[in-house]
């Protein structure tokens, strides 16, 4: 945990509607590359648009067949993912030296907070040192891939909430043939929607310890 003095700000920004893959990639592109040390750190949970997301040293062969699902090319590391409507994503604007983490620091976080989450609606959830997201009886939850740029990082986690699953079943998950995905919906009756995880989080990070101020803005 950073001194008590070089704690930094946090701004967590809420997206309340379906926000477009590319437009959200862009802008933080742009905020970590204009970003100084005196920038606050910023947590923006949203949902996206239907839309393929593929990583940087990302191979064709994962996406097993063509479909209207547009697919876009990222910087992130990890192989192809899907992001849309019932999945919670949250992308992490850290500055990582200023927090004293590493990358295996942000890593864990990411597969904490997921944990933590799913814990408090009684789902055991679990990471595994070899295939990097959260998992629940070997079927996949949650993923996550990171950008590090000077220190700052970018993109994140994604959750899956009450998503339709079927934009997983035309690609490899995270390069893992035959993976099998898994939502909250499928595991607890009384599931948490979208607004009550953005609580959840927002609740967590207040308390974590590591940032001096947590503001909050709707977007």
């Amino acid at each position: 945990m950073t001194d008590a003095v070089l704690k930094p700000k946090l701004i967590i920004r809420q997206f309340n509607q379906l926000t477009p893959y590319l437009d959200r990639f862009q802008d933080m592109k742009n905020l970590t590359e204009n970003r100084d040390e005196n920038t606050p750190d910023e947590l923006w949970i949203l949902q996206h648009h239907d839309v393929l997301t593929q990583g940087q040293a990302g191979k064709p062969e994962h996406i097993l067949m063509s479909s209207n699902i547009p697919v876009v090319q990222t910087d992130r590391g990890g192989q192809v993912t899907w992001h849309g409507p019932g999945q919670l994503v949250a992308y992490f604007m850290f500055d990582l030296n200023r927090l004293g983490w590493n990358v295996r620091t942000l890593v864990s976080y990411a597969e904490n907070l997921m944990i933590a989450l799913l814990k408090k609606y009684g789902i055991e959830a679990y990471a595994k040192p070899d295939a990097p997201g959260v998992y629940v009886n070997e079927r996949k939850i949650g993923s996550l891939g990171f950008k590090i740029r000077k220190g700052r990082s970018y993109h994140g986690l994604a959750l899956n909430i009450d998503c339709d699953l079927s934009g997983f079943h035309t690609i490899n998950p995270c390069g893992y043939a035959g993976l099998e995905m898994v939502r909250i919906q499928d595991l607890v009756p009384d599931y948490p929607k979208f607004e009550n995880l953005c609580v959840d989080i927002i609740e967590t990070l207040n308390s974590s310890g590591y940032f001096s101020e947590v503001q909050i803005m709707q977007q």
